[in-house]
């Protein structure tokens, strides 16, 4: 890709890029007509929407008593409180999220096709893995925030680059919205503003432009992280915005607590007394593998969501005398308490933290695992009365007419996913070495941003929060498409740099023929 093939096509607009290039009206019809019948198919097959059980019946309940905070970020219930003014369908639903998956990848391709112009190849395979992707199909069905947040980061990674190349006043605006929306969707999004800080930083509009811009969306989210303060504030009387964080810092302490040898571990602070007693003596007493598999999981998330396990019998045991404590507000209250022994485990053993959850972590990240996707409805045949009165079912048993509830054409997703990371590291330290900036700034920018969020990604994944193929969805599709345009870069490199070679030679031998003529 030369400085030249990076330029809109001829200087027309996106539009007319869309639809007035045969080529690419032709792509969209065909598009659009195989996703029409993919997902027709897919729901012959499954009838009816997928539930996580625990994590869909949540993000129902939310919706239905239109709740403003919960276990989870509230966006996603604010969604289906949305889709529910038109209809209870999970069809319809289903259907629409399908269609703002595949929308929303479409917008970003196109907008790197238009920006960046990379060969038909490289553009014909990113489409035809995308546009017939099985994962789009299963996160569409699933009731669950994942595939509506794939959709949005496709829609906010455009959006930057539009930013940084061709930016506008509505742009902008549209950025801060979609950054906004997804902030509210998923924690992973926190990440994003600083990204989003980069591209302002590579666009060329005015000082101004990027303080308002960068503002903006700051102001946002920062509205929401106030807002979500405020009401765990009134629930629990703690200011606190992710409870969910005091869970997972707890969660990730106990992975590194059960490798610590009872004759190193060392004393706690007596606020924390009690807790960590409590997860001693459970140590000490599931050392048999065989008799709790549970215990030879690593870097999972077990230990915060099972009953019976010590943080939640912890908390039990605190609220024992208040019987009126709703399950959101002694789940919220932990938070602060979780995270402080959490952070303060993992600060006296962390070589026991970098060996037995970071590196297990990492490994999931590398190839995440199938997880919740491996079944369809988590591997049962009916659903919680929420999910009934929600959708108007009849009955609480789904429709099903797959033989078998494992989705076996995931499986192939670990694989691709660890290739896909190794094949990204590589074209990284190639485009380094190569110096790859100096021949194209423009392209460089996209590059930039891209690596951020792959990086920024992984480091938040494996330090703080869990791997799973729903969860990295977003990530994955994103590295396979900065790994192909560096593929095809480097190839152009390649054939300009042999072009230049031949015409050197060319030369060389023009010019010792006029010196054998001279001399002659």
């Amino acid at each position: 890709m030369n400085e030249q093939t990076t330029m809109p096509v001829n200087g027309v607009s996106f539009k007319d890029f869309l639809f007035k290039t045969k080529r690419n009206r032709t792509i969209l019809c065909i598009a659009a007509t195989a996703i029409i019948i993919q997902f027709a198919i897919f729901k012959y097959l499954y009838p009816s929407a997928s539930f996580i059980h625990g994590d869909s019946f949540s993000y129902l309940d939310a919706a239905y008593h239109n709740l403003s905070i919960n276990t989870y970020l509230i966006g996603y219930s604010n969604f289906l409180r949305l889709v529910s003014v038109f209809t209870r369908s999970d069809l319809i639903l289903t259907a629409f999220q399908y269609l703002l998956i595949q929308s929303s990848v479409l917008f970003l391709l196109f907008t790197l096709f238009y920006f960046y112009k990379p060969d038909r190849i490289v553009q014909t395979v990113l489409l035809c893995f995308m546009v017939f992707n099985p994962l789009f199909l299963h996160l569409a069905n699933l009731v669950s925030s994942d595939g509506y947040f794939l959709s949005l980061s496709m829609i906010w990674i455009a959006l930057l680059l539009w930013i940084i190349h061709k930016p506008s006043r509505q742009i902008i605006i549209w950025h801060a919205v979609v950054l906004f929306i997804a902030f509210t969707t998923r924690y992973n999004a926190m990440i994003y503003p600083v990204i989003a800080l980069i591209a302002f930083w590579l666009s060329k509009i005015s000082i101004r432009q990027k303080i308002a811009g960068i503002t903006a969306g700051l102001i946002l989210c920062g509205l929401f992280v106030g807002f979500t303060s405020y009401k765990y504030k009134k629930l629990t009387g703690y200011w606190q915005y992710s409870p969910f964080s005091g869970w997972q810092w707890a969660n990730n302490a106990m992975y590194t607590y059960r490798f610590v040898d009872s004759a190193n571990r060392k004393p706690v602070p007596k606020k924390f007394q009690s807790l960590d007693n409590m997860i001693r003596q459970y140590f000490d007493s599931t050392r048999d593998i065989k008799k709790y598999p549970t215990e030879g999981m690593l870097a999972s998330t077990f230990y915060m969501w099972s009953y019976g396990m010590p943080l939640m019998k912890y908390r039990d045991s605190l609220f024992k005398k208040d019987t009126a404590a709703v399950e959101l507000k002694k789940w919220a209250s932990m938070g602060p308490l979780y995270k402080e022994y959490g952070i303060h485990i993992i600060k006296q053993y962390p070589i026991q933290f970098a060996r037995f959850f970071l590196w297990p972590n990492a490994n999931k990240y590398y190839a995440p695992p199938v997880e919740f996707l491996e079944s369809y409805n988590s591997g049962k045949d009916s659903v919680t009365l929420v999910a009934e009165a929600w959708f108007g079912y009849k009955t609480g048993k789904l429709n099903l007419r797959m033989k078998d509830k494992k989705t076996w054409v995931l499986d192939f997703y670990p694989i691709l996913s660890g290739v896909i990371n190794i094949v990204m590291l590589c074209c990284l330290l190639c485009y380094l070495l190569l110096k790859g900036w100096q021949y194209n700034n423009r392209f460089s920018k996209g590059i930039l941003v891209g690596a951020t969020v792959w990086s920024l990604n992984a480091g938040f994944t494996i330090f703080a929060s869990s791997a799973a193929l729903r969860f990295q969805s977003f990530p994955i599709m994103l590295t396979a498409i900065i790994a192909a345009l560096l593929i095809d870069w480097m190839a152009q490199l390649i054939t300009s740099m042999k072009k230049e070679t031949s015409q050197l030679n060319e030369v060389e031998k023009v010019t010792e023929s006029l010196a054998t003529e001279v001399v002659a």
